[in-house]
């Protein structure tokens, strides 16, 4: 019984590893054509996600917002000297928000966005399939949200987080050299069927619990020109609680000599955390003359929460893990301007640096991980004053990593000791990235 659990231990660990390196930070259309600076701005009904204290700053009767991003990921590793790439399909987070004035100095707003969420896809049959061959993470929050003007130049505002998502994530469970070696043990011929080929793979899929979180800001007017403000968005906790696995076979021949144990993944339930870490924001924005705004913000992400991952079966809690995962705390820079080029026209500049959370030691392929610096542009356009249609664009340029190494526990390894294969397996390549994220919103307030 085991024996057959060290594999699914080792694929939940490769499950909850995802949400490390993909935080989305495309909250906004506008925003991301500023470096996705937001945090010591007023802007109406999207300053419910970026800093709930500036939506009673508001002037206006009722907004909406509304955009989506479509992001264009490309990875890539090479592999003693050879290089893999990835075959990715488009992610698209969006984000719906609203705000309306209840009093002269209360406001209220709703906001429904995507905080987390990406896709890769490596394929069945590269070297690194052990630890990863696709993953699709999803993670929804929905925000009402309440905002107060205590003082003229002052103001605060929280919002309460309703959050849930799903995961779909594929991994090899044995090596071709390895089952080649386990065949040789067994007095049967090494087959090239499995040249390059990953013989038994396996699905899991689940969906989050609700999870209930907080995001709280203040905004201060200092005077005229000058804004700064904070923002803090909880910690989440998501969890799987009853996750399904799938087992597949490359061919019939590796169905025959490893199903018979591989098989009850199939009736084992597993539970496991997605930890999503807090983010306190600071930021300032500078009216140095009428129509161009220079906005700056400083975020921290409280990856550091993330110290262990917890996993545990149904009905088999003799096999429950506590893993350590030891990972850091991470900062992102944003900076970017503004300027009205008309009164209906205004056009935006931006970057963002995205520092890793993530060690070289514990590197996985399903979170190509590394700094990312990522520059923007962009512009909105009022056809009507009461409406604003945005459009941007920020091109991602991951600073690469090589020599990154991620352990993996091969199931034949562990099962046959006695066949001397290295366990738990090592897996290094040299790691690169970038995204195209073009962004696409309307606005509309009176």
């Amino acid at each position: 019984m085991k024996q057959f659990l060290i594999p699914a231990i080792a694929l939940v660990s490769a499950l909850c590893a995802h949400a490390e390196g993909y935080q989305v930070n495309s909250f906004s259309a506008r925003q991301e054509g500023m470096g996705h600076t937001g945090v010591g701005m007023t802007l109406g009904a999207e300053s419910t996600i970026f800093n709930p204290g500036a939506v009673a700053f508001s002037d206006k009767t009722f907004d909406i917002s509304a955009s989506m991003t479509a992001i264009v990921p490309y990875a890539s590793a090479t592999v003693d000297g050879v290089k893999y790439e990835t075959d990715n399909k488009i992610s698209t987070p969006f984000n719906v928000s609203t705000a309306f004035r209840i009093y002269d100095n209360l406001y209220g707003g709703i906001a429904l966005y995507t905080p987390y969420g990406s896709s890769i896809n490596w394929g069945d049959n590269w070297p690194g399939a052990v630890l990863n061959q696709s993953v699709d993470i999803k993670l929804f929050s929905l925000q009402p949200t309440l905002s107060y003007r205590l003082l003229p130049n002052l103001s605060i505002g929280a919002g309460l987080t309703i959050n849930w998502g799903s995961v779909d994530l594929n991994k090899g469970l044995v090596s071709d050299g390895s089952l080649n070696t386990l065949m040789t043990a067994l007095g049967m011929p090494a087959s090239s069927l499995f040249d390059g080929v990953t013989p038994a793979s396996v699905n899991l899929k689940g969906n989050t619990r609700i999870a209930l979180g907080f995001n709280v800001g203040a905004l201060w007017k200092i005077d005229r020109r000058w804004k700064v403000g904070a923002s803090f968005r909880s910690r989440l906790g998501m969890k799987v609680t009853k996750g399904q696995a799938t087992v597949s076979y490359a061919n019939e021949t590796a169905r025959a000599i490893l199903g018979q144990t591989l098989d009850n993944l199939n009736s084992t339930n597993f539970a496991a955390s997605l930890p999503c870490p807090y983010v306190f924001t600071v930021g300032a924005s500078y009216e140095p003359i009428n129509g161009l705004i220079i906005a700056a913000d400083v975020q921290l992400n409280g990856w550091k929460t993330y110290r262990e991952l917890n996993i545990s079966f149904d009905h088999l809690e003799a096999f429950n893990q506590h893993l350590t995962k030891n990972y850091h705390n991470a900062l992102t820079y944003h900076v970017g301007a503004q300027y009205a080029l008309t009164r209906r026209f205004d056009v935006r500049a931006g970057l963002m640096v995205d520092c890793s959370p993530c060690d070289r030691e514990f590197y996985n392929p399903e979170t190509p991980a590394q700094t990312r610096i990522e520059p923007s542009v962009g512009f909105s356009f009022r056809p009507i004053s009461s409406i604003s249609i945005d459009f941007a664009f920020m091109y991602v340029h991951g600073c690469g990593i090589d020599n990154a190494s991620g352990q993996y526990d091969d199931f034949i390894a562990k099962s046959y000791p006695q066949l001397g294969l290295p366990n738990p397996g090592t897996f290094t390549a040299d790691y690169r990235l970038h995204a195209f994220m073009p962004s696409l919103g309307i606005s509309y307030k009176f």
